[in-house]
């Protein structure tokens, strides 16, 4: 009887030496499988942020090429910088932009703003100001291209140099009344509306209705993201315009229009909004009415925001071009004017469309 229980109590032993052995082997193969799983999103993402740098190098050598020969660095030179406003976070993000590009490039950069979208009086006030300060360059970017030619007719009669950012003064009114700007970088914003509007389209197969939410009437971004959409729109067979409304790139304002047009147009198919604050507003109005299954949403400028929101399958797309490198570009063409070197024409940046399809491509976007 003696053996027996002996001969139990090592069979005994033996199993639940093995059954620890099994769990720690299963143990550690899930943990090399845990730690596999990491190793490759680690790669994927990687390889993504490699994608959105190599992307940023391409639109960096394209606009280095449009500025050669390149200014002398190091000169203590500062620069005055206008933006629209702060309200507004790709301005926002800007600013931030221009205060990095400045520190890389040995620059001395303030940046001073409007204290709302639509406060042209208070952005005017803000460059009279500027004027008198001790600034070598001044970088500016209108809310409408009316605004500050009044401000940029004195800086021209203090001799300090203005260099147009982005959405474009009123050339024309402008030398009507003797003014100048001494140089512009900017990027096609009628191409912007016209591949957005393209890229909409690829999703829309069997065409249908679509609409228009626009910033601010007259600003040049506005208009000429409006022109180049509604110009594919209208030469697309089966596609219909059914509203072009300003938003004034207010999200309040927007979400009101999206939901208005959804109620008079249910079979709508598709919303380009001027910007990315807007899209995200009408897609909060879609959403809220359970009706955006079916429609596309595209913006423009390619936020934080926005790219979350493309990622988690809620907006469908923005377009955008890199704010790291436009703002260095605009610096450096601040300090050849100011170092007399000539500038002929216009600075342009590229574009990228950004979609469900290809926004990993643009993980560490700057």
């Amino acid at each position: 009887m003696k053996k027996v229980i002996s001969l139990v109590l090592v069979l005994t032993m033996l199993i639940s030496m093995l059954i620890g052995c099994t769990s720690k082997d299963m143990e550690t193969r899930e943990l090399d499988s845990t730690k596999d799983a990491e190793e490759m999103d680690l790669v994927e993402e990687n390889n993504s942020e490699e994608e959105g740098n190599s992307k940023i190098a391409e639109m960096e050598e394209i606009l280095m090429d449009q500025l050669e020969p390149m200014p002398e660095l190091d000169g203590g030179e500062k620069i005055g910088v206008l933006i629209i406003s702060l309200t507004n976070p790709f301005w926002s993000n800007m600013k931030d932009k221009y205060e990095k590009a400045g520190e890389e490039l040995g620059i001395e950069v303030e940046v001073l703003s409007a204290p709302t979208e639509g406060d042209t009086t208070s952005q005017l006030e803000t460059l009279d100001g500027m004027i008198v300060k001790d600034y070598d360059a001044i970088i500016f970017s209108p809310i409408d291209g009316n605004n500050l030619i009044p401000g940029l007719l004195r800086a021209n009669q203090a001799n300090v140099p203005v260099i147009n950012l982005g959405p474009g003064v009123n050339q024309d009114a402008l030398k009507e009344q003797g003014g100048h700007v001494d140089g512009i970088i900017t990027v096609d914003f009628e191409n912007q509306g016209k591949m957005v509007a393209e890229d909409m389209l690829k999703q829309m197969p069997d065409g249908g209705k679509v609409a228009i939410i626009q910033g601010i009437p007259g600003a040049g971004q506005s208009e000429g993201r409006t022109k180049g959409a509604k110009e594919v729109f209208e030469n697309t067979e089966g596609v219909e315009i059914v509203s072009i409304q300003p938003g004034n790139w207010d999200r309040n304002t927007a979400y009101n229009i999206a939901t208005d047009l959804i109620q008079a147009h249910p079979d709508l198919k598709g919303i380009f909004a001027c910007n990315d604050v807007m899209a995200l507003a009408a897609v909060e109005a879609l959403e809220t009415a359970d009706k955006k299954d079916g429609i596309i949403v595209y913006g423009v400028d390619f936020t934080e925001e926005a790219q979350v929101a493309i990622k988690e399958g809620r907006l469908d797309g923005s377009i955008t071009y890199s704010p790291s490198v436009y703002t260095k570009a605009a610096l450096l063409l601040s300090l050849k004017i100011v170092q007399g070197e000539e500038v002929e024409g216009p600075v342009y940046s590229p574009l990228a469309v950004v979609n469900k399809e290809n926004i990993n491509d643009f993980d560490g976007w700057k």
